[in-house]
C-alpha cells in the first residue's frame, strides 16, 4: 500500500492561486495604464500645451478686433460713395469672418473661453498697449448716420488704424507665439493688412482730392 502523501492537490491549488494573483494585478495595472493615458487630456491646458500666453492672447485679442472691423466694413460695403471703398470693405468682411470662425475653433479646443460678441476686455488688454485701434462707442454710429463721401472718409481713417494696431498685434505673436498655425496665421495677417493700409492710404489721398 502506497502511503506517500498526494502533493498533486497542493500543488494545483497553489497554481490557481497564483494564476488569480497574476489576474488581479494585471487588471489593476491595466486600468492604472489607461488613467494615466487619459490624464493629458483631463487637465489639457496645464500639460502639454501645444499653444503658450501668446497664442491665447492673440486668439482672444484677435476676435473682438475682427468683430469690429467687420462692423465698420458692414456700413461700408453697401454704403460707401466710392466703389473702390465698397469692395475694400467686402474682401475685409470675406477675409475676416472666416478668421473668426478660425480663431474661435482654436480657443474650444484649448479649452479656453470665446469672447463673447461685444466683448473686447480680451482685446484691450493684449499685448499692453490698450484699445489703440479700436473705435469708441460712439463711432460706429457715427458711420452708420454719415453721408457717403463723409463715411468714405471717416471708414478709411478708422479701418487704417485699426488695422495698423492688427498689425501689431500679428508681429508679436509671430515673434512669441509658439503654435504653428496661429503664427502663419499671424503673417497672413501682417502681409494682408499691411497691403490694405498701403490702399487706404492711397484712396484717402483721393477723397481729401474732391
Amino acid at each position: 500500500m502506497n502511503t506517500k502523501p498526494n502533493r498533486r492537490v497542493p500543488l494545483a491549488a497553489a497554481a490557481l492561486l497564483a494564476s488569480a494573483l497574476l489576474l488581479t494585478a494585471c487588471g489593476s495595472g491595466g486600468g492604472g495604464h489607461d488613467a494615466h493615458n487619459a490624464a493629458p487630456a483631463a487637465t489639457g491646458a496645464s500639460t502639454g500645451k501645444a499653444y503658450n500666453a501668446a497664442d491665447l492672447a492673440f486668439a482672444q485679442g484677435m476676435i473682438p478686433h475682427h468683430r469690429q472691423a467687420l462692423e465698420m466694413a458692414e456700413s461700408a460695403a453697401t454704403r460707401a460713395g466710392s466703389p473702390e471703398v465698397r469692395q475694400l470693405a467686402a474682401a475685409i468682411r470675406a477675409a475676416q469672418d472666416p478668421e473668426i470662425a478660425t480663431l474661435s475653433g482654436w480657443l474650444t479646443g484649448w479649452g479656453e473661453q470665446v469672447p463673447q460678441p461685444g466683448a473686447a476686455g480680451a482685446h484691450a488688454g493684449h499685448g499692453g498697449a490698450g484699445a489703440a485701434g479700436m473705435m469708441t462707442e460712439a463711432e460706429p454710429a457715427g458711420l452708420k448716420d454719415a453721408t457717403r463721401v463723409a463715411l468714405d472718409t471717416a471708414f478709411l481713417k478708422l479701418m487704417t488704424a485699426h488695422h495698423t494696431r492688427a498689425v501689431e498685434m500679428a508681429r508679436t505673436e509671430q515673434e512669441q507665439g509658439s503654435y504653428a498655425p496661429a503664427k502663419e496665421l499671424a503673417g497672413a495677417v501682417v502681409s494682408g493688412q499691411s497691403a490694405e493700409i498701403e490702399q487706404m492710404r492711397k484712396l484717402l489721398g483721393g477723397t481729401a482730392a474732391r
